[in-house]
């Protein structure tokens, strides 16, 4: 997955096309992530203790990451992400600047 926890992102599919946020969690195997303020879905909640009231909770829930592309950090356009071997180590970079995303 060339996405990571911490990028910033912007959703380009789906009911909340356009949105940019911040990647908070990653699920690799299903091939999912987690954006801060995207996705955000009601959720009924239980009451926890008897004589309190159930409660309708927002809650943010993964989509897939095919549906996100991350935001070029030079330019603040979506652009695809490559790998590069440099000094040794791989680092991603931005395809549309060419500048290195991770240092």
């Amino acid at each position: 997955m060339k996405l990571k926890k911490g990028d910033q992102i912007i959703v380009i599919s789906g009911s909340d096309k356009g949105s940019k946020g911040k990647i908070s969690r990653v699920f690799p195997s299903a091939g999912k992530i987690l954006v801060e303020g995207v996705n955000v879905k009601k959720r009924h909640q239980r009451p926890t203790r008897s004589g309190q009231k159930g409660t309708t909770v927002e809650k943010e829930m993964p989509f897939d990451a095919s549906n996100a592309m991350l935001l070029d950090p030079s330019l603040g356009v979506p652009t695809r992400v490559g790998k590069k071997l440099v000094g040794g180590k791989m680092l991603r970079y931005a395809k549309k600047s060419g500048s290195v995303i991770d240092k």
